[in-house]
């Protein structure tokens, strides 16, 4: 699945004609940074605020990875609290926050219950929520409370009312991932940051540039197969679950000497089924399986999200397969806990995530369910700064953290920072008027603020499916970095990861609308074979699980 594209598929939109200028002219950038998720488009929408100049590459569409294959939830770590992680959680929970107020179009609180079949419970859970919204503090979205039979009923019709005692409701928060990624790298290009999809960095070097040492890095434009040289006082490898291939590639080390590994990847399966299993306003939380594992049913852009799994994976493909294991465990849970059963005929796509969990320690046992989700940070000797980690609620703080290494390290001048916190992203309303649930179909209110100029494009009122209409995909290729079929209808769209069917069906007239705007090669094919491969086919789900990562 994860074929090169075809040279020339991208138009030469104006925005594009001139970053490749600004590529052409030599320009020393204060920082660069490699990778375009959640990680590295925080870095450098934090840096460009502060008056830094900064390019981002990514080798393929932002958010194309990782972080577009979230569990769409904007959590406090509720699940850290039980591990004692205090820290984490309260980091978490002022983040959450910070994400919701500079991006209320795409991301909002959203009310969880936890179903309770043993007597114990829901007083055994509700005193760690009720703790979880004293560290919340005014962060806090909603109070927890304590629900009998019949509330957790109303409050999850469609759960398994057999042994159901009661349950108890907290809050958390949801988002639009993908769409919150592309939000950040407009932003960022607002603010001055040269933001490039589709350009590989292939070689990274650490030069003397008369007495100050600069890095040169060799960047491909996929589309124009052009190659141009930049160089930068400080690069940043934000690649995620594939930080440690670029670290080794770039020390120039025989295998044996390079760097320790970084990430122990795991990955995570989430199946999406109609909103008739469970319709009502809620998510719900199963904390612990029969096997000891979590649970969610999430609503999500008019579907209903069940997931997720963890397991240690070796591989890093770009479009990662689901175990037979994994698809039996989401079902047969979902299952016990919904009035319904969910059978394989139900689903309607299922995508897959690589999670860059921090890699243990030598003398560490276990599998990743006891690596850290917290963020690490590595400056090698040939100044490449390297994060891996963390989660997307705390992206922003993780921004700044890499901020404040790049100042220890003498890598750049100090500036003053915060300023993330505080500037909204494209799209958000200036008032926090009442918004369109994440949990709606999707539809115009995604675009925020945006919206007039989505209308403004031709065929606003010609609908293809699933909400998205002909200006919407005209708008995503002349203003949201969109070149291909993918592009539109698995990012700037959900269509992919809401209905693969449909999305198929949809695909044919979104590669037309490309074509009028100037794409060459659409890549309608390469997305046709996507869509089987987000269905549970035998071709897309392993019958068999990898060997867990070796030992560090």
């Amino acid at each position: 699945m994860n074929q090169a594209l075809s040279p020339g598929a991208a138009p030469d939109t104006p925005p594009r004609v001139a970053m490749r200028a600004r590529l052409a002219a030599d320009e020393l950038f204060d920082l660069v940074v490699i990778g375009g998720g959640a990680t590295g488009l925080g870095v450098a929408l934090d840096a460009s605020l502060r008056g830094y100049r900064v390019a981002l590459f990514e080798s393929h569409d932002f958010a194309s990875g990782t972080s577009s294959r979230s569990t769409k939830l904007l959590h406090g770590g509720v699940r850290y609290l039980a591990q004692g992680n205090v820290a984490l959680v309260r980091e978490a929970l002022a983040e959450r926050a910070t994400v919701l107020r500079i991006a209320p179009h795409l991301a909002q609180p959203l009310p969880f219950v936890m179903p309770s079949y043993g007597w114990w419970q829901t007083p055994f859970y509700g005193v760690g929520l009720k703790l979880y919204d004293l560290m919340a503090g005014r962060a806090g979205l909603g109070r927890t409370a304590f629900l009998n039979r019949r509330q957790t009923l109303e409050a999850l019709p469609g759960v398994n009312p057999q042994g159901l005692h009661g349950g108890v409701q907290y809050w958390d928060g949801q988002f639009d991932d993908a769409r919150l990624a592309l939000a950040l790298a407009r932003t960022a290009e607002a603010a001055g940051a040269l933001v490039l999809n589709y350009t590989p960095v292939t070689s990274v070097r650490r030069l003397d540039d008369a007495g100050h040492p600069v890095s040169e890095l060799d960047v491909s434009d996929r589309f124009s197969e052009e190659v141009y040289k930049v160089r930068a006082r400080c690069v940043v490898n934000a690649t995620g679950v594939w930080v440690d291939e670029l670290r080794a590639h770039s020390s120039g080390a025989k295998p044996q000497d390079a760097p320790k590994r970084m990430v122990s990847p795991s990955q995570g399966v989430h199946v999406v089924v109609d909103r008739d299993f469970l319709p009502g306003d809620h998510a719900l939380l199963v904390p612990k399986t029969r096997d000891g594992r979590v649970l969610f049913a999430v609503p999500w852009l008019g579907k209903l999200v069940l997931g997720t799994t963890d397991t240690p994976r070796q591989d890093l493909p770009r479009e990662p397969d689901a175990f037979a294991a994994e698809l039996d465990f989401i079902l047969n849970e979902a299952g016990h806990v919904l009035s319904r059963p969910v059978t394989k005929a139900d689903i309607r796509s299922i995508w897959v995530g690589l999670r860059p969990l921090v890699a243990p320690p030598a003398t560490t046992e276990g599998g990743t369910k006891v690596l850290s989700r917290e963020h690490t940070i590595v400056v090698d000797a040939n100044g490449l700064v390297t994060v891996t980690g963390g989660k997307w609620t705390t992206y922003r703080a993780m921004a700044e953290d890499v901020l404040e290494r790049c100042f220890a390290s003498a890598l750049l001048p100090r500036r003053p920072g915060g300023l993330s916190e505080r500037h909204t992203l494209l799209g958000a309303p200036a008032a926090q008027a009442p918004a369109t649930p994440i949990y709606a179909p999707p539809g115009l209110h995604l675009y925020g603020t945006e919206m007039q100029r989505v209308l403004d494009c031709p065929g606003h009122d010609r609908t293809l499916g699933m909400g998205l209409t002909e200006a919407m995909v005209r708008y995503a290729v002349r203003q949201e970095h969109a070149h291909t079929v993918e592009d539109v209808l698995a990012r700037r769209w959900r269509a992919l990861f809401l209905d693969a069917r449909a999305a198929a069906g949809m695909a044919p007239e979104v590669a037309a609308i490309l074509a009028q705007e100037q794409v060459a090669d659409p890549a309608l094919d390469r997305f046709l074979s996507l869509c089987d491969h987000y269905l549970p086919t035998r071709t897309t789900v392993c019958a068999q699980k990898p060997v867990d990562n070796p030992k560090v």
